[in-house]
């Protein structure tokens, strides 16, 4: 009778149990007690790290699958396609996790179904999940035919093969949308998003980031795959995606440089606020270290260096897309939102979920096939995997170990200190200093000149505008208008063109407050005179 062998209980296989089964425990809390008993979400703040995480992060960390496709099938560049199964393995786990995600953070979870049949083209949530749920069938189909030769399936292979170049065209189109549309959904919240992340241009930049992102996770998945698998690693091929990612990321920093300042807003950058250092954070590891990096050829030709210089943009590009979801978001909310442990738990049970399933992919799937030749006879000979270029420069592995932590250091210092340095919610903030020091009120207060704006053609009168009677006495909070509906650092003191009287009494503008319920209403003829003078 055979034994069964069981794998090795390693150190860390015991990390990878314990992470499922706290993920398990959460699983079931989530399902029986609902999303309040199993996460740190409220109604001011109620998306959170599933969302942030699992599924912006998750649907960008699988771009490597269209990325190559694209690059194999469509540009015709043969030379990468030994690597293209793992990468669209990578892609296949990936978006099935996304959709397992989702079902976590949906509270209706068992309506998932719904927006293919209850049509809303009006929401970009619609093109969202259409695309998404067509790019998972994409995916599977080009996944299918590793499955069809693992149990000689000749005939369904062959239909596969036939149809991989429309499939490839049809993958790419889709992600198109769908890796944009992300970035579109946060469009329709311009007075809750931060200036530092909000901008027209977000679904460009989810877009290229995401370009970016599939080179560097095909590398970083490579480099496991080597250590965990003893694969080789096609350093020759991989190098040259490293050039793409220098190209694609310069691209991503000027335009987003150009951008910010366009819109009057890269002053916010250097701010001494928390989303100031996390923004500084997130350029620095995710985008300016990597292009310094790749940029030398040797450290761009080593494995060790090219494994860092991925890992930094797979970890500048998770910082993007939570600084986004949940950073830029946290102002306006006026809430704190940090994930519990059990919404930690469960996405480390999701990634930790991936990396067993490309383990067993890869032990009983062609998911890295060898190269084979003919010798005669209709037999085959398979060859040896082609050969791993090393190039263990004590040298080089010191550059990048230098650059690497200094970058790393610097952004993690940033980052900290601006956690360190956070200020509390208005609510909060207003408590402490009551409780502190009722004497500290407007008279430790520096606030900034009076704002003097002109008559304008419709305007009743020039308008002088006090921050003194703007501010809470006892705890004066300029976050409080100045996250959105003003920007800090430039006021502009004349009426853009075409102007009408009523574009600083809306709800973007002084209406926010001013709306009858906070503060008198604008609305009413009555009150002009209580701001508009008769200048």
């Amino acid at each position: 009778m055979r034994k069964i062998s069981l794998p090795k209980l390693t150190f860390w296989r015991a990390v990878l149990l314990v992470i499922l089964a706290a993920g398990l425990y959460t699983t079931v809390i989530r399902f029986t007690k609902g999303l309040g008993a199993s996460t740190a979400l409220s109604d001011q703040f109620p998306w959170g790290l599933w969302i942030g995480f699992d599924v912006l992060c998750g649907v960008a960390l699988a771009a490597g699958g269209f990325t190559i496709s694209a690059v194999v099938y469509i540009f015709n560049i043969e030379r990468f396609k030994p690597i293209i199964r793992p990468a669209l393995l990578t892609a296949f786990l990936g978006y099935t996790l996304v959709v397992v995600a989702l079902l976590f953070d949906l509270g209706l979870p068992y309506r998932i179904w719904h927006p293919l049949i209850m049509w809303n083209p009006h929401s970009v949530m619609f093109e969202v999940a259409w695309c998404v749920t067509l790019y998972t069938t994409v995916l599977a189909l080009e996944f299918s035919p590793m499955l069809f030769e693992r149990f000689h399936l000749e005939k369904p292979l062959k239909i596969v093969k036939a149809i991989t170049i429309p499939l490839v065209i049809v993958g790419v189109m889709l992600s198109t949308l769908h890796q944009s549309s992300l970035g579109s959904l946060y469009l329709i919240v311009p007075h809750k998003l931060h200036p530092l992340w909000y901008t027209p241009l977000l679904p460009v930049f989810f877009f290229i980031s995401a370009i970016a992102l599939g080179c560097a996770m095909t590398i970083f998945e490579s480099f496991l795959s080597l250590r965990a698998f003893r694969k080789s690693l096609e350093l020759n091929l991989l190098s040259q995606l490293g050039k793409v990612i220098v190209v694609t990321l310069g691209v991503y920093l000027v335009l987003r440089l150009q951008d910010l300042s366009a819109r009057g807003v890269l002053g916010l950058a250097f701010q001494p606020t928390y989303e100031s250092r996390m923004f500084l954070a997130e350029i620095l590891l995710g985008v300016i270290a990597p292009i310094i990096l790749l940029s030398f050829p040797r450290i761009r030709t080593n494995e060790f260096g090219l494994f860092i210089s991925a890992f930094m943009v797979v970890l500048g590009f998770i910082m993007d897309r939570l600084n986004v979801s949940i950073t830029g978001m946290e102002v306006a909310s006026g809430t704190r939102y940090f994930p519990s442990w059990t919404e930690l738990s469960v996405t480390g049970m999701i990634v930790g979920s991936g990396f067993v399933l490309f383990g067993l992919a890869v032990r009983y799937l062609t998911v890295f096939p060898h190269e084979s030749k003919r010798i005669g006879n209709g037999r085959v000979a398979e060859l040896p995997a082609p050969a791993v270029l090393r190039q263990p420069l004590m040298g080089t592995t010191m550059l990048t170990l230098g650059l690497a932590g200094v970058f790393m250091i610097s952004a993690i210092g940033l980052a900290y200190s601006g956690i360190r340095l956070r200020p509390l919610p208005p609510d909060l903030a207003k408590a402490a200093a009551v409780e502190v020091d009722m004497s500290r009120g407007l008279e430790h207060f520096n606030a900034p000149p009076d704002l003097v704006f002109p008559k304008s053609e419709e305007s009743p009168g020039v308008v002088t505008f006090r921050h003194s009677t703007h501010v809470d006495a006892t705890s004066p909070n300029c976050t409080t208008c100045h996250n959105s509906q003003f920007k800090m650092l430039k006021i502009s003191m004349q009426p853009p063109p075409n102007a009408t009287r009523w574009d600083m009494h809306n709800e973007q503008r002084c209406g926010a407050c001013h709306n009858g319920e906070k503060a008198f209403s604008l609305k009413e003829a009555d009150n002009c005179a209580t701001c508009h003078t008769s200048q």
